[in-house]
């Protein structure tokens, strides 16, 4: 079994499927307004078709979650869950070369809303599973099959929901794999890296609310809303985070440290930061906690001071940084302004010298063999925090090889989403090495 690779069929079945997924307008626009059904019945009809028996849940209708197991061949391992969420983030049709839902493949390139968050992966999965039903092949141990709703938003109809309400369809699972991880990155300098996401920094959506004194806008008033919160948002924005090393990327910094034959410095990593070049941006949005002001809302007319004063902030923070993130906003909020979490989830951190580790690795090096794998925690989140709930650790593990001239991180919500066909099929060969030996 171990020599066998995913047919001509699994190839094109990826290219297929990415663009099919694509034209299955999933956009959530937050608080609820999406419809991931389509594309849940979708997948659930290739999953079928590869002989498995998929389940749709839903806590909101329209709102469909897809759940397959397949056997494994060793009933004493445990299992592993590999996910993908079926929503996007919003794009306006104007600001793109193509529409962002036609899934349109030219020159070789599959163009579209989701292309690389994270229809692609979904598409690789199903490709895989398929290729496998005709080649009568089974993984050694079980896995779990799971197409999310909402995780462009709160989970709350997605793996939040499956992990609340359904823990049994996981029963088994320990780790888990998903987005963002084992894609080229390059370095500028004529190396490959393929970075595995061991990490993530955890959620903290926040509200800050001012109030104040309602009055006419030509009058004195020491007790305005909106200045009170203009002072509270500059002061997060403007706040420069202490340095917080967590084992994941201390990791990444002494691994590409050794690259680039770069002593790493751990006294000032700024500085450290600066020798590493483009490979910075790998950890540099993670070696601190972060808050960034993203939304304001006060007021009704000009002439009238708002008795209340609204801002949201994105705040993320490291394995181990919640406190301090909290305190901190406490201390920068001040008197005036109150705050809350608008939405909050887990920061996560996965073992590095883990044997799932080592065979993501190696299955990367199989068919990467010029590329420098090293590990990373992402800046984001995924549903893996979700799955956590469960006892399941996750990583970022979703194959693309990428050319030079495409910047894949800059893709993710961006305009012109797109994906090259080469680098699907690269990631269903990955793909399957690695989850017929894990």
């Amino acid at each position: 079994m171990a020599d066998r690779h995913p047919d001509r069929q699994a190839l094109d079945e990826v290219v297929e499927f990415t663009s099919g997924l694509i034209r299955i307008d999933t956009t959530n626009r937050g608080g609820g307004d999406c419809r991931e059904r389509p594309a849940a019945e979708y997948a659930a009809e290739r999953l079928a078709g590869a002989g498995l028996e998929p389940v749709l849940l839903e806590r909101t209708p329209g709102r469909t979650n897809v759940v397959a197991r397949i056997e494994g061949t060793d009933p004493s391992a445990d299992a592993l869950l590999v996910h993908g969420h079926l929503d996007v983030v919003p794009a306006e049709a104007a600001d793109w070369s193509v529409h962002p839902f036609s899934g349109e493949i030219r020159d070789g390139v599959v163009w579209g809303r989701g292309a690389v968050d994270m229809k692609n992966m979904d598409a690789m999965i199903l490709a895989v599973v398929r290729s496998w039903a005709r080649q009568g092949v089974r993984p050694r141990r079980d896995l779990v099959i799971a197409f999310t709703a909402d995780e462009e938003a709160s989970a709350e109809d997605g793996s939040g929901f499956l992990a609340d309400e359904h823990p049994g369809l996981f029963e088994g699972c320990t780790e888990g794999i998903s987005e963002s991880g084992a894609f080229t990155f390059h370095d500028g300098a004529g190396r490959q890296l393929y970075p595995i996401a061991a990490g993530e920094r955890g959620t903290g959506w926040l509200k800050l609310t001012a109030r104040g004194r309602a009055g006419h806008g030509s009058k004195v008033n020491k007790e305005n809303a909106v200045t009170r919160l203009a002072a509270a948002v500059t002061r997060i924005g403007e706040h420069e985070w202490p340095l917080r090393l967590t084992p994941t990327v201390r990791s990444a910094l002494a691994e590409l440290a050794a690259l680039y034959g770069i002593e790493p410095d751990f006294r000032d990593v700024d500085r450290l930061l600066e020798k590493l070049g483009p490979a910075a941006k790998l950890v540099e949005a993670t070696i601190r906690n972060s808050a960034n002001p993203t939304m304001l809302d006060a007021g009704y007319k000009l002439n009238v001071i708002p008795g209340e004063a609204v801002a949201h902030v994105d705040g993320r923070y490291l394995p181990g940084g919640e406190e301090e993130f909290t305190a901190t906003l406490d201390r920068l909020t001040g008197p005036d302004v109150s705050w809350e979490f608008a939405h909050r989830e887990v920061a996560l951190q996965a073992p590095l010298d883990s044997p799932t580790y080592a065979k993501m690795r190696a299955a990367v090096e199989e068919f990467a063999p010029e590329g420098h794998v090293v590990p990373y925690c992402m800046s984001g989140g995924t549903d893996a925090k979700q799955f956590s709930r469960l006892g399941i650790t996750g990583y970022g593990f979703a194959p693309l090889k990428l050319p030079e001239d495409l910047d894949y991180q800059a893709l993710f919500h961006g305009v012109d989403e797109r994906v090259p066909v080469e680098a699907l099929r690269f990631g269903v060969r990955v793909l399957d090495r690695f989850l017929r030996t894990a």
